[in-house]
């Protein structure tokens, strides 16, 4: 449980410095958001996850 807090923690402070570094190209990109098909997103999103999950396995491994 304390490795799901420092992983949200560790979340937190990744979204802040992108906000706090470049909230301008966020804005550009979150206006662009309704423009891409869904099937993109999704199709990101599986690959962003599929990512996270193989960093966490090689940092525990």
């Amino acid at each position: 449980m304390q490795d799901l807090i420092v992983a949200f923690g560790l979340f937190l402070v990744i979204e802040g410095v992108l906000y706090a570094l470049c909230p301008g190209i966020l804005k550009r990109f979150a206006a662009q958001l309704p423009g891409i098909p869904d099937s993109s997103l999704r199709t990101m999103g599986v690959i962003v996850v599929s990512l996270g999950v193989l960093v966490v396995w090689l940092a525990r491994g």
